[in-house]
């Protein structure tokens, strides 16, 4: 239920004039609406308004975009995964739109796990499942949430907790979900060309795109679902676990579950002739716009930067590349704010031929890296996750 609030302090918050107030509700980066039984008089969105403080403090201070992100979770846990920081994106002091470039996804995966690129920790038996006609209707993530505890329950390795045994049952996890991905049992030599293979199999860059996906994703420091899978792994249940509770989360509207809205938007709009203007209308109507403005990266979320990069060069013309430049060139004029990474893997799977509902799966096989990252770093750590909670009840009597 949205929260209102009136002229007065929508501008205090703002540290603007009512002019600036009428000018940002114009150009629909607030909505507005009249007061319930005073139709002259204004009240606007507190969502809204928040949103546009805190760009505006970003702006003049970046440094204070991290601490923003407490808002999204406490405590703060020590790692040594990730590193977000000028707007760029680091695995372990290496630079991701390197790796993705440059590295498979095996030196990404090791490099991610063990801190090196040379580690052998991928000659273990792996678990394969093809597609059950049980389960072929239903999206990736519930597949996946159906295969694994059933696996885990047969992986008599499990529940070995030190480091490269889960690095191990990790690599084992990461081929069962391309697996159930691909919905087969044959595997090609590498994740990203079993991808390839299984839904572009005409697709002349479909693996290079994927590979550089997945890479990307692989982690983003303590987000929602990384936090998750560390509360999990803290409790000593094992990596099966933590990757189920990791996908639980993934999937919310709020973290990954925002490519579908995307995806939606790409067929609501693919065949306007004014984006500007549907847009703005959409704005009007208090609806949001998924996949743009990320608050760790006010000048634009590098991920998205990289995927379209390699785009252009790989794809350049492509007639679903040119819809989505224009789409993410309307919504930046109206938005003010540049594309996501969730936006940015709808355009790749467009471009690239690739199944619908695969922006998700990729997001989520590629975050399965970072999971199983944060559960190592944890079981390493041998501490129980568990904040206390700061009561505001009510008080007892006497």
């Amino acid at each position: 239920m949205a929260v209102w609030l009136d002229a007065n302090a929508a501008t205090k918050l703002l540290g603007v004039s009512r002019a600036t107030l009428y000018a940002y509700v114009s150009r629909g980066f607030i909505r507005s609406e009249a007061v319930p039984g005073k139709p002259r008089l204004k009240r606007y969105a507190r969502e809204d308004v928040e949103r546009l403080r805190m760009r505006a403090e970003e702006r003049r201070n970046p440094e204070k975009a991290a601490a923003h992100a407490l808002r999204w979770g406490v405590p703060i846990l020590e790692s040594s995964i990730t590193l977000i920081t000028d707007g760029r994106l680091y695995y372990r002091g290496h630079d991701v739109a390197e790796l993705a470039r440059e590295r498979t996804i095996e030196e990404v995966v090791s490099l991610v796990w063990t801190g090196a690129f040379d580690a052998d920790i991928f000659d273990t038996p792996l678990h394969v499942v093809a597609g059950g006609a049980a389960t072929n209707d239903l999206p990736f993530i519930n597949r996946a949430q159906s295969i694994l505890p059933l696996v885990a329950a047969r992986d008599p390795l499990a529940f070995d907790l030190r480091p490269r045994a889960v690095a191990q049952t990790g690599w084992r996890i990461l081929n069962l979900l391309t697996s159930v991905a691909a919905a087969t049992r044959e595997l090609e030599p590498t994740i990203d060309e079993t991808l390839a293979m299984a839904w572009a199999p005409r697709g002349k860059h479909a693996a290079q795109l994927i590979r550089a996906a997945l890479i990307l994703c692989a982690d983003h420091e303590l987000n929602v679902s990384a936090f998750t899978a560390r509360c999990i792994a803290s409790a000593s249940s094992n990596p099966y676990a933590a990757v189920l509770g990791g996908l639980a989360a993934l999937e919310g509207a709020k973290h990954g579950g925002a490519t579908v809205r995307v995806e939606a938007l790409f067929d609501d709009l693919r065949r306007s002739r004014d984006l500007n203007g549907v847009l703005s209308q959409r704005l009007r109507r208090g609806e949001r716009i998924e996949g743009f403005g990320h608050p760790l990266y006010p000048a634009g979320d590098p991920r998205a930067k990289l995927i379209f990069a390699l785009l252009e060069e790989r794809c350049a013309k492509s007639r679903e590349l040119a819809f989505a430049d224009a789409l993410s060139t309307a919504a930046q004029r109206v938005l003010g704010e540049k594309p996501t990474v969730d936006f940015a893997l709808v355009a790749l799977a467009r471009v690239a031929g690739l199944p619908p509902g695969s922006a998700l799966t990729l997001f989520a096989i590629g975050r399965t890296i970072g999971w199983i990252a944060h559960a190592i770093e944890q079981y390493a750590q041998d501490a129980m996750i568990r904040p206390r909670a700061r009561y505001v009840g009510e008080k007892p009597a006497g």
